[in-house]
């Protein structure tokens, strides 16, 4: 039995939610700026989630399921979960980024994966408080990763980790096999293996023998 978790945002998709979010507040600059600095290592993530979720008070319910609306998987990404499921193996998506995201994208295309692990952005009257709330603003991707494979009795040796930036270092070092997809630069040491298309990582997958 294997498990094979996904980072979203820049991985299994090249939308930045937050950045979407941001664009329907007029403050999508000030979103990038900081989610360029986390991904370096620049700033804690945590931090980074909070200072941008604080820059969305009051954003309307109504405009945030705008910007998730928005919110698409890479080409092929679709495929390579497809094929995993089919096979057997185990997917999840962790991710600092926001559950009603990832919910659109994978309905969008037809696809599931086992286990969503994501923030979400709290709502009050009808808009964003400017909060953030889940599991990995502290929490961290490794601890994730090692909760999920031990509930399904997965060796941490058969699960990969496939992800981008410097929030998903953590689940990569301790990970069986450790996939970067475009990678930072910050991130490249700590990967087994770089791809740069969601094809590509279907034929690692192929070759790790995990499809059939």
């Amino acid at each position: 039995m294997t498990l094979v978790a996904f980072d979203f945002d820049g991985t299994l998709s090249d939308s930045e939610m937050t950045v979407l979010l941001g664009e329907q507040m007029g403050v999508a600059d000030e979103m990038a700026d900081i989610t360029e600095r986390a991904m370096n290592d620049e700033i804690s993530y945590a931090k980074s989630l909070r200072d941008r979720a604080a820059l969305l008070e009051g954003l309307s319910d109504a405009k945030a399921e705008e910007a998730f609306e928005q919110v698409y998987l890479r080409p092929d990404a679709a495929t390579v979960i497809r094929e995993l499921n089919e096979a057997g193996v185990t997917t999840a998506v962790l991710t600092g980024g926001f559950e009603r995201g990832v919910e659109v994208a994978l309905e969008r295309e037809g696809v599931s994966v086992d286990t969503i692990v994501a923030n979400r952005l709290p709502v009050a009257d009808g808009e964003l408080t400017g909060e953030v709330e889940g599991p990995l603003i502290e929490g961290t991707k490794d601890d994730a990763l090692e909760r999920l494979a031990g509930e399904r009795e997965i060796d941490i040796r058969d699960t990969v980790a496939v992800g981008d930036g410097a929030n998903d270092l953590p689940m990569l070092e301790v990970a069986g096999l450790a996939v970067g997809f475009v990678p930072k630069s910050a991130v490249r040491p700590s990967c087994d293996v770089v791809v740069a298309t969601m094809e590509k990582l279907r034929d690692l997958f192929e070759e790790e023998g995990l499809l059939d």
